[in-house]
């Protein structure tokens, strides 16, 4: 199978390592992985801020550029759910119905590994009590339910622990936490609060916007407790682990 990692841009900008972790795992499990160097944004700031058509030549570009592979895997819920949900609204307002062509072939990490790859225990080591924050658009839009937690439950050494509230939004939302940052903040405040209640080491999710704005709201209030992607947990091996992000 041949495979596309679609990093985002966000990854590629703010946490690079997430995306080194993802060609890890996967090409530990036998996977071919490319990445294509001329993948750009998806489009995804400007469609959700009323940019729609500004957003087709991103979506054209996304196009061209991972048609031709098997699958395209991205450490990110809401870049994923916006080419699987969000192309096909392009598609008809550019009247063009090849701009939603690759959205089936557009997988969340934890869906490409449960889903396509059939594995649960990918051999990854990580010793450390840890809870798992489900993303809104991984919840909601892509609905991988309990795929994270079922990777995280067969990671060696691993603690996982309840989060309470695990289904209410961190507050984050892009330009959201922007426009509405008391709102947004006091979202952020509730989250806080329910991570440090389970007494986790760490935080995980799968996506690194929701974990910036939650690890900046651990970090601010001296908790101790950080913030790592799951792809970062799941290439961790006893041989050769992962920092957790402070």
């Amino acid at each position: 199978m041949r495979v596309a990692l679609f990093l985002t841009c966000f990854n590629d900008t703010v946490f690079p390592e997430t995306g080194k972790a993802v060609v890890r795992l996967l090409e530990r499990l036998g996977h071919t992985v490319e990445f294509p160097l001329a993948q750009t944004c998806c489009g995804q700031m400007h469609f959700n801020t009323g940019y729609q058509r500004e957003a087709i030549p991103l979506a054209r570009n996304f196009v061209d550029v991972f048609g031709e592979y098997d699958a395209v895997v991205a450490p990110s819920g809401s870049c994923a759910g916006m080419v699987r949900h969000f192309y096909p609204r392009l598609a008809e307002v550019a009247g063009d119905p090849s701009l939603s062509s690759v959205g089936p072939r557009v997988y969340e990490l934890s869906e490409f590994l449960i889903d396509v790859a059939k594995v649960e225990d990918v051999g990854a080591y990580f010793p450390h009590r840890v809870t798992y924050h489900p993303t809104c658009h991984s919840l909601r839009m892509l609905h991988v339910d309990d795929k994270p937690l079922r990777l995280l439950r067969n990671v060696r050494g691993l603690e996982l622990l309840e989060l309470s509230g695990a289904e209410e939004c961190c507050g984050f939302g892009g330009t959201f936490a922007v426009k509405n940052a008391e709102t947004s903040t006091a979202m952020l405040a509730d989250k806080v609060r329910h991570v440090l209640d389970t007494g986790a080491e760490v935080c995980t999710a799968g996506d690194n916007s929701c974990l910036m704005h939650i690890g900046g709201g651990l970090s601010r209030l001296r908790t101790g407790v950080g913030t790592l992607h799951l792809a970062e947990i799941l290439a961790s091996t006893e041989d050769d682990p992962y920092g957790v992000h402070s």
